[in-house]
């Protein structure tokens, strides 16, 4: 999120600062209405223009320091434009919590994740007038009587207004002899629901991050979290709704956080329920599906009658192989802060991300390379006995495996077990020549930094 939208984070931060020089924020009740004007006007009082009211304002937050004043300075250093106002900033951080990181706000970050968190009252009140001034659909985000699993300093703006990177919602399709736009070795996310089979192109979705559709007369959401690089396969339905989503805007430890129409609650796209809104109460999770990453050479080789995303998407975009996100692709190097990084691998080698709704305190992470390496994996979980297949062009497939073990794949369909059975492999499951089968199980590809600032306690297998 950010790259390539440039020009709308900018205007959003200049939309925002006229806002908070020449308006108050949004009205509140009038019993509230003093206790704002103490405890909140100084922090909006640092972006006017007028040098009193910054000076004024400066002494304010300086005598009254709390802790809790920490992340919102560093969301006011974020937007300011002003020189002076920033340094001042800066000083006023290093003189009241001894910390030295000058304008590294990545450092400010991280040092902030890694202690305990002092959310004072007023914070969420604070982000919803501050953010709702660059789009109003962010005010009802964040509000005091909102439930939250997640710490509301680290849910970071993306620099989009909501659905700013817009989703393909039922979007058009062609069938694969249609699609000379793809090359073989071009990246696609394949799925096959009910005999349906889909390629949704990554070229496509490194622009929109999401699509919501009808696959085999199942409701789903694909979530592609660039930043994150993971593709999860959600089906849309869970807690008795159909829950519609979107693209909040926001970020938590660089995975992008989805919204749900209905309630403007925020979720967790690695984790697939609500993190903060009325939802969260709910034990809501929504179901994992499978999905895999492959060329379209491969997937249209194993599924002749796919079909396949269309450029007709009803947005301008230069949506060639490679080219969104490039410069973030080319580096190791993270766009925005995470609490933590585990240099056991590089951040943004891909693992195979794998957690079973039976353990879902039993994550694993399998890096892609090994399992390239190893083209037949059997593990565990607890009790849940897997294998993963991975072909030539680098997909990955995981299968329950029971009290099967296999040996050996010709990397196509015929998969060879320890007895010498031949299984015949789908998408969906393994089907012995005797008639027994074994389901797939959902698992998906991710950057190592990105599965790890999600599931922290994971196991590796590298």
């Amino acid at each position: 999120m950010g790259v390539g939208f440039k020009q709308i984070r900018d205007d959003c931060i200049a939309i925002l600062i006229m806002a908070v020089m020449f308006c108050m924020p949004p009205a509140i009740s009038a019993a509230s209405q003093a206790d704002f004007r103490d405890k909140l006007t100084p922090f909006f009082d640092l972006f006017s223009s007028d040098s009193g009211k910054v000076d004024n304002a400066f002494r304010n937050i300086d005598s009254r320091w709390h802790e809790g004043y920490v992340p919102m300075l560093l969301e006011v250093q974020r937007f300011t434009r002003d020189p002076d106002v920033a340094v001042r900033l800066i000083g006023l951080l290093h003189k009241r919590t001894g910390q030295d990181f000058g304008f590294d706000m990545h450092g400010w970050q991280q040092w902030l994740w890694n202690r305990e968190e002092r959310r004072l009252p007023y914070y969420a009140m604070f982000k919803s007038m501050l953010y709702g001034q660059i789009d109003p659909k962010f005010a009802a985000y964040f509000s005091a009587e909102r439930p939250a699993r997640i710490r509301l300093d680290e849910i970071v703006w993306g620099g989009v207004v909501q659905d700013g990177i817009p989703p393909l919602r039922s979007p058009k399709m062609m069938a694969p002899d249609e699609a000379h736009y793809l090359a073989d070795d071009n990246v696609v996310f394949g799925l096959a629901i009910n005999r349906d089979a889909r390629a949704y192109p990554k070229r496509i979705l490194a622009w929109h991050e999401m699509f919501v559709d009808d696959v085999g007369g199942v409701p789903v959401t694909g979530a592609y979290c660039t930043l994150c690089g993971s593709m999860i396969l959600y089906k849309s339905q869970a807690g008795g709704s159909t829950h519609r989503l979107g693209t909040s805007g926001f970020l938590y430890r660089s995975n992008k956080l989805m919204y749900d129409m209905e309630t403007q609650s925020l979720w967790n796209t690695l984790w697939g329920f609500p993190v903060l809104g009325p939802l969260v109460d709910q034990k809501i999770q929504l179901e994992r599906l499978s999905v895999v990453t492959t060329t379209w050479g491969e997937w249209r080789r194993r599924h002749p009658d796919t079909s396949v995303l269309s450029l007709d998407t009803g947005h301008v975009r230069d949506y060639s192989e490679g080219e969104a996100y490039r410069r973030y692709f080319a580096t190791d190097e993270l766009m925005f802060t995470v609490p933590e990084l585990d240099r056991r691998l590089g951040n943004k080698d891909e693992v195979l991300g794998v957690i079973f709704p039976q353990y879902p305190d039993k994550p694993l992470a399998i890096a892609a390379d090994y399992l390239s390496e190893h083209p037949v994996f059997q593990d565990r979980v607890e009790e849940l006995r897997f294998v993963v297949l991975t072909d030539a062009s680098g997909a990955n497939r995981v299968y329950e495996a029971r009290d099967v073990t296999f040996t050996h794949w010709d990397g196509q369909e015929s998969v060879i077990d320890a007895n010498g059975g031949t299984w015949s492999l789908s998408e969906n499951k393994l089907i012995a020549s005797d008639g027994r089968s074994l389901h797939r199980l959902p698992a998906h590809r991710a950057f190592w930094f990105g599965w790890y600032s999600a599931y922290s306690h994971s196991r590796l297998v590298h």
